[in-house]
């Protein structure tokens, strides 16, 4: 693992988990020395083929925690309509880049999002189908999160919003309606840091993950960091604070033949980059094949074709063999005599391995040559 080093400022924690909200905005007088601010957003993760959502602009209250519909700036934000699955893998979405705001107490963003709101999901032909998300009409004016940061002259404040897909799109029972209701998290760049690593094979969708048990031993309090990997096989997760992880890999595909992969001691540190190296190999789901030869006094050799080559051991003095780590999947299994005994190659088809379990083939006689 490596460390990269990113700008540093003396900003606190701002993780928290948020909901809609709805207010409106004014404008505010800034001057050549004010302070500015940045807004990223990035996906946590979300098992789809698109989900697309129109930002239409970003705003924040300065200096009043209050739901009343005063006080809003405006930060200018493009509207453009978002595929947050492009969001993985380190890729961000700038919506505000060094916009001038004023000094104070920054307590309340705030991301409007337009109608043109929609995701694809696979049929049962595995072809694309694009639908309508729906906004409930009690959050449609804004999603608004709660924030507490001060704000000091001369300074450029970096805002990460870490949009969590899979708890974000509801399928609203018998209706068929797939609503839309947000939860975020968002953090500052530099009171968090960022993971990112890279999965192999690379074309094995995985969800990377990490816990942050807030500093206690309460599991209640714990909050799951997770990210899928893109189509190259990275993943970074974002907004992960001082600490040392166990960084989880889990395959989407539950018949996956490969398992749950974990890499342990990844350290991390507020500001910085943490990259995992080499490349993680995402570990094989295996089983056993074991068997007992009764012809005495002759040595055999069981083999199978694993991914075109050849594993293979040798009876011990009772008989048995144990072919180990066998990759899950229908074998067939060749048991070969020692020359000069007189007896034949046996061959075992469709021998089924399963994860963590043995097969056991029972008694075996090879015949007479």
């Amino acid at each position: 693992m490596r460390t990269l080093n990113k700008l540093k400022l003396s900003l606190f924690s701002l993780i928290l988990i948020f909901v809609f909200g709805c207010n409106s905005s004014e404008s505010n007088n800034t001057n050549l020395l004010a302070p500015t601010i940045s807004i990223k957003l990035v996906d946590e993760s979300g098992d789809f083929e698109e989900v697309n959502v129109e930002v239409v602009d970003v705003l924040i209250k300065m200096d009043d925690n209050s739901d009343d519909d005063n006080g809003w700036i405006s930060l200018n934000s493009d509207k453009k309509v978002i595929n947050l699955l492009d969001l993985t893998g380190g890729v961000h979405e700038v919506l505000v880049d060094r916009f001038p705001i004023p000094t104070g107490t920054l307590k309340q963003i705030r991301l409007v999002l337009g109608d043109n709101n929609t995701i694809v999901i696979k049929n049962d032909l595995d072809v694309g189908e694009t639908h309508d998300l729906k906004t409930p009409s009690g959050q449609q004016s804004g999603l608004k999160l709660k924030v507490d940061a001060l704000i000091e002259e001369g300074f450029t404040y970096d805002f990460v919003l870490d949009f969590d897909v899979d708890k974000s799109v509801i399928v609203a029972g018998k209706s068929g309606n797939i609503n839309l209701k947000p939860v975020m998290r968002v953090t500052t760049e530099v009171s968090s840091g960022i993971i990112e690593g890279s999965v192999l094979p690379a074309d094995e969708s995985a969800v990377a993950s990490v816990i942050d048990t807030k500093g206690t031993s309460e599991i209640e309090d714990d909050e799951v960091i997770s990210a899928y990997t893109n189509y190259t096989g990275d993943f970074a997760l974002w907004g992960v604070p001082t600490g040392t992880y166990e960084v989880v890999l889990t395959p989407v595909d539950s018949n996956s033949k490969y398992k749950v992969t974990t890499v342990s001691d990844v350290e991390v540190v507020n500001g910085e980059i943490t990259v995992i190296e080499p490349a993680i190999q995402l570990a094989l789901k295996v089983g056993a094949i074991t068997g007992k030869i009764l012809n005495e006094n002759v040595e055999v050799t069981a083999s199978v074709i694993v991914d075109g080559a050849e594993v293979q051991v040798n009876t011990n003095q009772e008989g048995v063999f144990l072919l180990e780590n066998i990759p899950i999947g229908v074998y067939k299994i060749t048991l070969t005599p020692a020359d000069g005994f007189g007896l034949t190659v046996t061959e075992l088809n469709n021998e089924e391995v399963k994860e963590d379990q043995i097969n056991d083939l029972g008694n075996i006689t090879l015949p007479e040559a």
